[in-house]
């Protein structure tokens, strides 16, 4: 499948060739995907090859993420999408959700039992988030999710006092950190932009502007526009912090800029595109990011310290998440520098990161742009790359579902 022409000398998500691309290498992933579904409800995370891995627990974000990707997935008109939504919202109903105190445990074990009773914001806003999907794509459960996960974030995560959300509770909502951190609170603009979306309910779109307002307009310009992700109880920096290697790396993660950018174009679009400091702020964001992280031989590296490259380690999903960015510039401003940009990406992924043999990407490269399993094992998440295949098939910067089931 043509990925694009070079000497196109328009915009590649104008090209018919470019577009059937997309939908084919969205189709691929969502066949690898569709696979893990077991007979229990459950979701095994498959290997390069497909085959499920060794049963491990189950954590939130991989039954969310599931429900959210099919769910946009059967919006722009795949077929074969509702099992693994049925299974995925039932799961996150009867397994995840705590009966007694409420909220959603961050991972349970094959019987049902928990494995990790932590309740954490990274996890409750991909509960919104899949919901929020889940409802534009008609499913009967969706509201009762939705309604459910918004009371938890409003009881239990949300800091008036800062227009903020806090990070983790033990399962009785004792707090065990004074940890605050901006990728879960990144993560809940995505959310609240799409329950919004879903429900034309201002206060979703209220509160993802609040988040905007302190990382993108406050803390984004004081400190060179690269976005710190670790603060305190009361919400300074914590420049010292080193967490979890994986979401809570030390220093700065380039990545989440880019994707906080492409969120913040969503927001003004949804909020009637008043002035343009919003989409200034986005495209400093965006580019500062890519000329931070971008290595030589492509990719981005995934963390930075004091500006300059800290951890060189590459995954996709910055990649993924740059893809979608430069198609949200695109759409608002035709620059041939973004398209430049933007075929960059694709060309970078198709040759590193896309499985030909299987379908699905490869989620990490080794120093010689090889695959390889240090991170992560197999083939880890759908969600990234699948919106890095379906955003740009859209004209618009926001209501993707809505717009999806048109695209071509």
């Amino acid at each position: 499948m043509l990925l694009g022409q070079d000497n196109d000398t328009g915009f590649w998500i104008d090209n018919a060739d470019h577009r059937a691309f997309l939908r084919n290498d969205a189709g691929r992933q969502l066949d690898v995907f569709r696979r893990t579904l077991r007979a229990d409800g459950g979701f095994d995370l498959p290997g390069w090859d497909g085959t499920p891995l060794p049963d491990g627990p189950q954590e939130l974000h991989t039954t969310t993420r599931m429900v959210h990707s099919f769910a946009l997935a059967k919006c722009f008109g795949f077929d074969d999408c509702d099992a693994v939504i049925d299974a995925g919202i039932h799961h996150l109903w009867h397994a995840h959700r705590d009966t007694v105190n409420g909220g959603y445990l961050w991972s349970v074990a094959r019987d049902g039992t928990p494995a990790d009773a932590s309740k954490l914001a990274y996890g409750h806003m991909f509960v919104l988030l899949c919901a929020a999907t889940a409802k534009e794509a008609g499913h009967p459960d969706a509201d009762r999710l939705l309604a459910d996960v918004t009371s938890v974030l409003d009881a239990h995560f949300w800091e008036d006092a800062h227009g903020l959300y806090a990070d983790e509770f033990n399962r009785d909502w004792t707090p065990f950190s004074t940890y605050r951190g901006m990728n879960a609170n990144m993560h809940g603009v995505e959310a609240h932009l799409a329950a919004f979306e879903a429900t034309g309910e201002v206060g979703y779109l209220n509160r993802a502007g609040q988040i905007i307002d302190f990382f993108v307009h406050r803390m984004a310009p004081a400190n060179d526009w690269r976005l710190p992700e670790h603060y305190t109880e009361n919400w300074s920096v914590d420049p010292g912090y080193a967490g979890n290697p994986m979401f809570r790396p030390a220093g700065t993660t380039p990545g989440h800029s880019i994707e906080l950018g492409r969120l913040t174009l969503q927001h003004w679009d949804l909020a009637g595109r008043k002035g343009d400091t919003a989409p200034k702020a986005a495209r400093r964001l965006i580019i500062q990011a890519i000329d931070d992280a971008l290595r030589p031989d492509g990719g981005f590296a995934y963390t930075l310290k004091d500006g300059q490259i800290d951890r060189p380690d590459r995954y996709w999903w910055p990649v993924s998440e740059a893809i979608g960015a430069m198609a949200a510039l695109i759409k608002l401003d035709r620059n041939p520098q973004d398209e430049a940009l933007y075929r960059t990406f694709w060309q970078f992924a198709q040759t590193h990161l896309i499985d030909p043999d299987h379908g699905g990407w490869f989620p990490e490269l080794d120093e010689a742009g090889k695959p390889a399993q240090h991170q992560f094992i197999g083939k880890p998440d759908i969600y990234h790359a699948l919106q890095a295949d379906l955003l740009p098939l859209v004209t618009q910067l926001s209501r993707a579902a809505i717009a999806g089931s048109t695209a071509t």
